[in-house]
């Protein structure tokens, strides 16, 4: 992942180097309402995006967006067996509260559907796919303290904090219009898939994990 993470910053600087000598760009910055869609690791949290639009055309460019969130919060329901037959109680039944926050670095293609990113009046509908890397950063906390000598714990998530990565396929749909004076405001909906998978002993759930959505509400400005 390490070399995945490389890969991606290089990508993202020949291609901010390459447009910002060939390109009118955009500077935007927006609030998120963030969802976390995945069974066992639901839950809602807010974040922020910091974007750069390269307008190659009217309708086509290239952006590059950095994202992060503040932890969101969920509990699993976790069991601990005893290691004997004998064992009094045969289990016991505890909680694990998680907080998990989110970084994400995204380029790819943005197209707009209705409009052009320099239209002064009317509205605009456009689209956006791409490919990220999203950091994990999760926090566990068993509501009890079991004995291992005694009990055998669940194989994941382990007590403590852990961090994770995962490439992702980054898809948006927004909709903005113009204020006038080169500033826009933008409402935008983003799926976050991911597209690789390892194991997390962090993680109750480490498949396909995390999908998650945003609804951000943000401006864009111009530069000529």
């Amino acid at each position: 992942m390490r070399n995945n993470h490389f890969i991606l910053l290089v990508l993202a600087f020949f291609i901010t180097s390459y447009t910002f000598s060939q390109a009118t760009f955009s500077i935007s910055t927006d609030l998120a309402a963030l969802r976390s869609f995945k069974k066992e690791q639901q839950f809602w949290s807010v974040g922020q995006t910091i974007r750069c639009d390269f307008h190659l055309t009217a309708r086509q460019g290239a952006y590059i967006w950095y994202a992060y969130t503040a932890p969101g919060k969920f509990s699993n329901d976790l069991i601990a067996t005893a290691n004997s037959s004998t064992g009094n109680p045969s289990q016991i039944n505890f909680t694990n509260h998680a907080a998990l926050s989110f970084k994400h670095l995204s380029i790819g293609w943005r197209q707009y559907l209705k409009g052009t990113y320099h239209a002064e009046e009317g509205w605009n509908l456009y689209c956006t796919a791409g490919f990220g890397l999203v950091g994990g950063r999760i926090t566990n906390s068993f509501s009890s303290i079991i004995d291992t000598s005694l009990y055998t714990m669940p194989a994941q998530p382990v007590a403590g904090d852990g961090k994770f990565k995962r490439l992702t396929l980054d898809l948006g749909l927004g909709y903005e219009v113009p204020l006038g004076g080169s500033i826009y405001v933008y409402g935008e909906g983003r799926a976050w898939i991911p597209t690789s998978d390892y194991p997390s002993k962090y993680l109750l759930v480490s498949n396909h994990a995390p999908l998650s959505g945003t609804l951000n509400l943000g401006i864009r400005i111009l530069f000529d």
